[in-house]
């Protein structure tokens, strides 16, 4: 099981982002940031972050493609993949209307987003296929373009794309299924969200097989899940290994909820330092073939 770090703010320069991933890489495989509607560009963040790191997963947490030009967006994570020797992961979710969508303007309905999102993955994986790429949708409308074409990113057929999937909801879990990795969300039958549990994980496992079979996608997946740790906690050491027991592939450790701390980098700062807390030894799931 590979771990990342998300750091939680989006109104620190990108140095302070590149001094911390450079820190990570000495013993987490990924560091996330996300995308905020106003505050300091993600993409230049991880840029700078590329620069100081050889070896570190970089990539987003999340990118709320319904809100993005999605051609903005292949041309930004096809970038830093190039400058980073093919080290991107692109995480693509509806977004949270809380974080500023009223005050700016931006489409809140979420059956319009679930629209836009599907739209915008189609177009984004497009146009890193290169030139002729057209797209005829009921909200975007492109034709083959006669510009010179970027260069496409290093990692072939495409930057691994995670999103989430809201089980046990057919639309939403297929959409994460076609791509490389599912941030798993479980919802009742009235919709309220739920603890995602080690039970709802090999359920949806399981589940995750079969469909992508049904679906003729033979390749690795990921499950990601996130959540904070201490290392020298021997409680969260046996939880991480009850994640990686039933098939998490990704444990990132997440912090938000030090943004409205007083001197929060000091909270991030040291955890970040501390690596990734240690799983403890389980049974592992068999692979499958």
């Amino acid at each position: 099981m590979k771990q990342g770090f998300v750091f939680p703010f989006a109104d620190q320069p990108p140095q302070v982002v590149a001094e911390l991933a450079a820190a990570a890489e000495a013993g987490f495989d990924g560091f996330f940031v996300w995308e905020p509607i106003w505050g300091t560009d993600a993409w230049v963040s991880l840029a700078a972050a590329a620069t100081r790191t050889s070896t570190i997963r970089l990539g987003t947490m999340l990118s709320p493609l319904p809100r993005m030009r999605p051609w903005d967006l292949a041309s930004k994570a096809a970038s830093v993949d190039n400058l980073s020797g093919g080290r991107v992961i692109l995480s693509v979710g509806l977004g949270a209307p809380d974080t500023g969508y009223d005050e700016f303007g931006e489409v809140s309905d979420r059956r319009i987003r679930a629209e836009l999102l599907d739209e915008g993955l189609t177009i984004v994986q497009g146009l890193w296929g290169g030139q002729p790429f057209a797209h005829e949708g009921k909200h975007y409308q492109l034709k083959p373009s006669t510009f010179v074409a970027p260069p496409p990113p290093v990692q072939q057929p495409r930057i691994p794309i995670w999103c989430p999937g809201v089980w046990p909801r057919p639309q939403s879990m297929d959409r994460a299924l076609a791509l490389d990795g599912l941030l798993p969300h479980v919802m009742d039958s009235e919709g309220n969200h739920q603890e995602v549990t080690v039970d709802h994980i090999r359920e949806i496992r399981e589940h995750a097989f079969r469909r992508r079979a049904a679906m003729g996608i033979n390749a690795p997946y990921e499950i990601v899940i996130e959540g904070r740790t201490d290392p020298a906690s021997a409680a969260d050491r046996d939880r991480l290994g009850d994640w990686r027991s039933i098939g998490v592939t990704w444990w990132n450790e997440a912090l938000w909820e030090v943004q409205s701390e007083p001197d929060s980098l000091d909270v991030v700062r040291p955890r970040v330092r501390a690596g990734p807390t240690a799983p403890a030894e389980r049974g592992r799931p068999k692979p499958r073939s």
